[in-house]
C-alpha cells in the first residue's frame, strides 16, 4: 500500500483520552475477589470500533465477557495479522493510588491496568484508527482481538483460535519497553499433597505427621532442581524456575496433621513439556520413598498449564517488527522474558507470534501501576508501521 506519514495522523491526546477511558472501566477478572470482568471494556472497545467505521464483532467466552474482534480488510490473497491485547486486569486490592481514577502526572499515567495492558490495547485500536482513516488498503487483513481472561486460565485467546484462524503471524500487547520479544517461558501450576496419619500432639509417634513429610520433599526440591534447571540454560530466557508459593496443613496445634498441600508455580523454558516437569518430580518423590515407606503423595493436575514460545529471529513478523521499534523507538533487539501471555497459544496454533507493548513488567499488578504515555505514543506508531509493512 502507499506510505502514510504514522507520526502526523496520530493524535496522541485523543490516544491517551482512550487509554484513561480504559483505565477508568473496573475490568478486574473474576477470579480475583470482587472482580466485575470485563464487560464493559468490552462495551466501549466496541464502540470505538463502531465510531471510527471499523467491522467488529462480538465472541462469547463467559456470560457476559465476550471477545471483541476488529477487523480490517486487506488486499485479496494477502497475508493475515493479529494484534491481540486483554482487557481484563489483575487486582486492585493495595494499591497506592485509587486503581479506577487514570491519574496523569508529567510522563506517567497512573491507575490498574495503564501497563499492563489497556495501554497496549489503547495503542492497538488507534493504529487501526489511523489505517482505516489514511483510506488506504493495507496488504495485509489486520485482526484486533481485545481478549478476556488473560489474566487467569487464557480462556479469551483459545476461544478466539477455536475459530481455526489462519495467520501469518501475530503481536501481542504485553509491556516490553517497546522491545520485540520473541521467547517466554511456559507456566505449570499444580497442588502436590501429602497423607499421614492423625494422632493427639501428646503422642505423636501415633500419627504420621503430612507437614513433616512435605517438609523432607521441599528440602529436596531446593537441594536437587537447582542443579539440574542450570544445565538447561536458554540462551535468552536463562534457566527454568520452581517456587513453592502456597503452603497449607494441619487443623490445630495439638493435633498430628493428617494432610499438606502445597501449590507449586514451574517455569518452563523451550524444550520442557508438562510431562517431563512433572516426571522430575515424581523422581523425588520416588526416591524418598526409598528411605520412607510411609511417603504418601499425590500431585493434582494443573490448574495453569501454559507453554514456553520460541519464535525465530527469521520469522517474517520478528523483522517487521524489531524494524519498525528501530525506526520509531530506536530498540532493535530480540528479547526473551520469563514470564506467560496469551503469545505462547496463538504460536502453538501456528502463528508466529511475537510480544511488544509499552510499559515495564515490574509496573504491572503493583501497588503504583503506571505507564509512560511517550511510550504509549511510540507503541501506536509502531503498530501502524508494522500494519503498512507486514
Amino acid at each position: 500500500m502507499d506510505s502514510i506519514n504514522v507520526r502526523s495522523r496520530l493524535d496522541p491526546e485523543s490516544l491517551f483520552r482512550t487509554l484513561a477511558d480504559l483505565i477508568s472501566i473496573n475490568s478486574v477478572n473474576p477470579a480475583y475477589p470482587g472482580g466485575p470482568g470485563e464487560t464493559l471494556v468490552a462495551k466501549y472497545v466496541a464502540g470505538f470500533f463502531q465510531q471510527n467505521s471499523i467491522p467488529f464483532e462480538f465472541q462469547p467466552v463467559f456470560e457476559n465477557r465476550p471477545n471483541v474482534i476488529g477487523r480490517l480488510e486487506g488486499e485479496p490473497g494477502g497475508r493475515t495479522l493479529i494484534f491481540e491485547a486483554h482487557m481484563d486486569t489483575a487486582s486492585e486490592l493495595g494499591m497506592s493510588k485509587p486503581p479506577f481514577q487514570p491519574l496523569r502526572d508529567g510522563n506517567r499515567m497512573y491507575g490498574r491496568g495503564s501497563c499492563d495492558t489497556k495501554a497496549g490495547l489503547a495503542a492497538m485500536m488507534h493504529a487501526l484508527k489511523i489505517v482505516r482513516d489514511s483510506n488506504l488498503r493495507p496488504r495485509a487483513s489486520v485482526w484486533l482481538v481485545a481478549a478476556v481472561d488473560e489474566e487467569h486460565s487464557f480462556r479469551g485467546v483459545v476461544k478466539f483460535l477455536e475459530k481455526g484462524v489462519k495467520a501469518d503471524g501475530a503481536v501481542v500487547a504485553e509491556p516490553t519497553n517497546l522491545v520485540t520479544v520473541v521467547a517466554s517461558k511456559g507456566v505449570l501450576r499444580w497442588r502436590v499433597r501429602t497423607r499421614g496419619r492423625t494422632a493427639h500432639s501428646s503422642k505423636p509417634h501415633l500419627g504420621i505427621n503430612a507437614v513433616a513429610k512435605m517438609a523432607k520433599l521441599i528440602a529436596l526440591m531446593e537441594e536437587r532442581l537447582p542443579t539440574i534447571f542450570a544445565k538447561r540454560h536458554h540462551a535468552l530466557l536463562g534457566s527454568p524456575t520452581i517456587n513453592v508459593g502456597v503452603i497449607q496443613g494441619g487443623l490445630q496445634v495439638n493435633q498430628v496433621p493428617d494432610s499438606c498441600t502445597i501449590e507449586v508455580d514451574r517455569r518452563l523454558v523451550p524444550g520442557e513439556t508438562k510431562e517431563s516437569a512433572y516426571g522430575e518430580l515424581e523422581s523425588l518423590v520416588a526416591e524418598l520413598r526409598e528411605t520412607d515407606c510411609e511417603l504418601e503423595v499425590e500431585m493434582e493436575p494443573p490448574m495453569v498449564e501454559d507453554y514456553p514460545l520460541e519464535t525465530s529471529p527469521l520469522e517474517r513478523i520478528s523483522q517487521t517488527v524489531s524494524k519498525a521499534s528501530k525506526e520509531v523507538a530506536g530498540r532493535a533487539c530480540l528479547e526473551g522474558v520469563p514470564y506467560g501471555s496469551d503469545a505462547s497459544k496463538l504460536a502453538r496454533a501456528g502463528i508466529p507470534s511475537v510480544i511488544l507493548g509499552p510499559g515495564n513488567i515490574d509496573r504491572a499488578h503493583g501497588a503504583d501501576e503506571f505507564v509512560e504515555l511517550d511510550q504509549v505514543r511510540l507503541a501506536a506508531e509502531i503498530y501502524t508501521q508494522t500494519i503498512l509493512e507486514f
